[in-house]
């Protein structure tokens, strides 16, 4: 077995690690510290949940030194709020035997409380790319210290249309440093920062199994449109975590407090919302005190719960990718998963080019909310 001293990982952070019960690097590690310890810039092919936290973080912890006040040494730029928060919170116990300090910024929260941190010095910022905009305007912070730069989840920065904002901010950074990007793509825009933001980077990539159809049991339910929350409800009072997907902020609001008026748990979680309302929703949803937590498609990429047991398109998503995408919230972790789309008379051809894209042959079934089938979908058998 490898061993993150066998990579070149500091006998203070092994320490650090086991006490937390790390003891072996997930591949991810395993290939891309050695070269991130030398000092290559890295280009790491991998998707969410493959470990490039600690890919990038250790190697950062360990060879960077002591920031002067509203001038970082490092740089982690993520595409969310949540991320921000757990990729600190992921680092900060690494960090703190060494004196390291580590601080998220992101919009949403109290800009006058990052400033003052800020000013009493952070050695290693994770950020969301907008409000660090705000931040070096401000002249809260300089970034023309920063010997390492970490760009997180390029692709998602992408899709989220948040390019020309990374790209900003990296040119704010001057001298000599050391750039470490991941992602889960590297074609296209994400190839293209590769090329004009890191120089000759040593490429790694790590095969994910990927969540398939397969692995969950899905079910198409008709509804009416009256009737529409009630079915939601039943199926969730079922589990005890849902993750209910909605195409709109308006509509994850709206959709929470009616199932709150039915007597289910439910909170909603979307870019509107304050940052500490959002945080509480997403942990008393992975603490259990929660049933239902109603997502938006961009919120959702904050999102890494396991054991969550039923995946409800309470709106149909608008292609085949989103589908899957949402889908793989549930059956993380080796687990089962149960998806239900629920579908209105309107959507139901859309609906059907849909399965036919991600290869499902499932037939609708229309149900209404006191259908005792509601109660075991993913037992009862559609084609009976």
């Amino acid at each position: 077995m490898v061993t993150f001293a066998d990579l070149g990982v500091d006998e203070s952070l092994c320490a650090a690690l086991a006490s937390r019960g790390i003891t072996e690097p997930f591949d991810i590690q395993r290939i891309a510290i050695p070269d991130a310890l030398s000092g290559h810039d890295v280009c790491g092919k991998a998707k969410t949940g493959s470990g490039k936290t600690l890919a990038f973080g250790l190697p950062v912890l360990q060879t960077i030194g002591t920031a002067e006040p509203g001038r970082p040494l490092a740089l982690a730029l993520v595409p969310t709020r949540e991320l921000a928060v757990q990729v600190s919170e992921e680092l900060e116990p690494l960090a703190k035997p060494s004196g390291i300090r580590v601080s998220p910024v992101y919009g949403g929260a109290n800009i006058e409380r990052q400033i003052t941190r800020l000013e009493k010095g952070v050695d290693f910022v994770v950020a969301t790319p907008g409000r660090m905009i705000d931040l070096v305007e401000r002249k809260a912070v300089d970034l023309r210290a920063v010997t390492h730069v970490i760009v997180d989840e390029a692709d998602r920065m992408a899709d989220m249309g948040f390019l020309p904002q990374v790209e900003w901010l990296l040119r704010q950074i001057d001298g000599e440093h050391q750039t470490l990007l991941f992602s889960a793509t590297l074609d296209g825009v994400v190839d293209s920062l590769v090329r004009r933001y890191q120089t000759d980077p040593v490429f790694h990539e790590v095969e994910s199994p990927q969540v398939t159809v397969d692995q969950m049991v899905h079910r198409f339910v008709l509804v009416h449109q009256m009737d529409k929350v009630r079915v939601a409800a039943a199926i969730a009072k079922n589990a005890e975590r849902t993750i209910m997907f909605t195409a709109t902020k308006h509509m994850a609001d709206r959709l929470a407090r009616e199932l709150k008026d039915l007597g289910v748990k439910a909170a909603a979680i979307h870019g509107d919302l304050r940052q500490n309302h959002r945080e509480k929703a997403l942990n008393d949803f992975g603490d259990g005190k929660l049933a239902v937590l109603v997502a938006t498609d961009v919120a959702a990429r904050g999102i890494h719960v396991d054991d969550v047991e039923i995946v409800i398109h309470y709106d149909p998503p608008a292609e085949h990718k989103t589908y899957l995408h949402r889908s793989g919230r549930t059956a993380r972790a080796g687990g089962d998963g149960l998806v239900v789309t629920l579908v209105l008379w309107n959507e139901e051809l859309e609906v059907r080019r849909m399965q036919r894209r991600v290869g499902l042959d499932v037939p609708m079934v229309e149900m209404f909310s006191n259908d005792e089938r509601l109660d075991a979908l993913a037992a009862w058998d559609p084609n009976s």
